[in-house]
């Protein structure tokens, strides 16, 4: 028995490189259950967000179906972050893109049914997917100056720490005056989930400056604990309930010992779709506006993405560029076209494979594991949704600290790449958006370069980049005027 383990264990360390990367099949395994408990929360913000929408006909997306949609989110997410893992030796992990979901959903499905727009979502990917297997995307990828995918690795890192910060309620949007955010209501922290994040943020980081194996798992097993305690004893309740706001509550999921473990999944919505209804209720030049726009955000989040996990890692070569390159957007097209498929909006990488990173992930293991938990949580949903919000974002301010380490690789005396890395790095937690960060970045290094008469040193596909990114921030005028 001990033989066959060893045999097998061997054979998974040859096929994903294990310890030619410096990991081990135990760090693998805890990377991915980690990685999954940081996102597993889309499982149930999906559908939230799907179901804020209404189509064309004022009909309720996706069939109006919370557990459909949960159910598909997780199928989809499981089967594409363990292609990720097997195709391209890769510790990233998929799901549906959020800020993806919400275009979609209010931008898209108001100008026609819902299959219509997730026939689109399925074009958009394969558009992609002819651009990744011509070269184009990775020759993109490859035509960014280092520098500047460092700067857009550091800025991922504080943009996932906002997310942490804001999901927890530790900083909030004020709603009213001229200061957007605060410190938790009114300026001071209040409410027992705040009190669970920040026990949880200060065991996280104590685990890890104790140099603990598994603290971020650590952190978020016993988080969920103290809050299924202190939700039974305090009975809070949401953060949002049918009869209003209720700022100190649960921000998402509402920890408590599930009545059930097992639920049996309803995937009615897979191949709901209609590939070219939309040009017939939108138009030619709507459709194409509308596809151009999620090509972009889609094209460029990956690739931030891909370089920040790789960076974290260790695994990006002097270039900047991760192991793979091709394998890796190969994959990510193919989740596109799969959540249109599915009828779950567009699926991306996601930046909180960063937290499995933090814990040791450095192969395509790691999204094996994540992704089998996405398919057992298609069985197993009401048990995953004891995790709350509160209990898991501990992970991505720590590794948002990891990430910005990476800030001493920028050269900050030499202005040509110093402004546009600034405005990279600030620009997505302040716009929450990663493709407007790295627009920015790109626009003002083709601006900067030009003022310094050094336009020839620009590489052509980075004039041809800037370009698209000034079509994409100035898409709503484009869009009025063309209609």
């Amino acid at each position: 028995m001990s033989q066959a383990v060893t045999t097998s264990s061997r054979g998974l360390d040859r096929y994903f490189r294990i310890t030619q990367r410096g990991s081990t099949v135990g760090r693998e395994v805890r990377g991915g259950v980690v990685t999954f408990l940081t996102m597993a929360y889309i499982i149930v913000l999906n559908p939230i967000v799907l179901l804020a929408g209404t189509d064309i006909d004022g009909e309720q997306l996706a069939g109006g179906d919370f557990a459909a949609i949960s159910a598909a989110t997780a199928l989809v997410a499981g089967a594409l972050t363990i292609l990720m893992g097997v195709v391209a030796n890769y510790p990233l992990a998929l799901a549906t893109g959020l800020g993806l979901n919400a275009f979609v959903t209010f931008s898209v499905a108001s100008q026609m049914t819902w299959a219509d727009a997730m026939g689109l979502v399925v074009i958009e990917g394969l558009v992609i997917l002819v651009l990744v297997l011509t070269g184009f995307r990775e020759a993109v990828f490859h035509a960014v100056p280092a520098q500047l995918k460092v700067a857009i690795s550091v800025g991922i890192g504080l943009f996932i720490a906002l997310i942490g910060l804001v999901d927890a309620g530790f900083v909030r949007r004020t709603g009213a005056g001229p200061v957007p955010v605060e410190l938790g209501i009114g300026g001071q922290l209040s409410g027992w989930p705040v009190l669970v994040f920040c026990v949880g943020l200060a065991l996280v980081i104590g685990l890890y400056v104790a140099g603990a194996k598994g603290a971020i798992l650590i952190s978020i097993v016993v988080s969920t604990v103290l809050a299924i305690v202190v939700e039974s004893v305090a009975d809070i309740g949401p953060a949002f309930t049918p009869d209003g706001a209720n700022p100190r509550g649960w921000n998402l999921n509402v920890p408590a010992i599930p009545e059930s473990v097992v639920d049996l999944p309803d995937f009615q919505l897979v191949g709901d779709f209609n590939l070219l209804g939309s040009w017939e209720n939108a138009g030619v030049v709507t459709v194409l506006l509308l596809v151009f726009t999620l090509l972009l955000a889609d094209f460029f989040d990956t690739m931030g993405t891909m370089t920040a996990i790789g960076a974290e890692a260790g695994l990006l070569d002097a270039e900047g560029n991760p192991p793979g390159t091709r394998r890796i957007l190969v994959v990510d097209s193919l989740a596109a076209v799969a959540g249109g498929a599915a009828s779950v909006s567009s699926n991306t990488s996601y930046i909180e494979s960063a937290s499995g990173v933090g814990e040791g992930a450095r192969t395509g293991l790691a999204s094996v594991v994540t992704g089998l938990l996405f398919l057992l949580a298609t069985l197993f949903a009401p048990l995953v949704q004891v995790i709350p919000n509160e209990a898991a974002v501990p992970a991505l301010v720590l590794v948002g600290f990891l990430m910005m380490q990476q800030v001493r690789g920028i050269d900050w005396d030499d202005v040509e790449i110093a402004i546009p890395a600034f405005l990279t790095i600030v620009l997505m937690p302040f716009t929450y958006s990663i493709s407007a960060g790295i627009g920015a970045g790109f626009l003002a290094f083709v601006l900067v370069k030009v003022v310094r008469r050094k336009a020839a040193a620009v590489h052509p596909l980075m004039w041809v980049v800037a370009a698209l990114f000034l079509v994409y921030f100035a898409i709503s005028p484009l869009s009025a005027w063309l209609s």
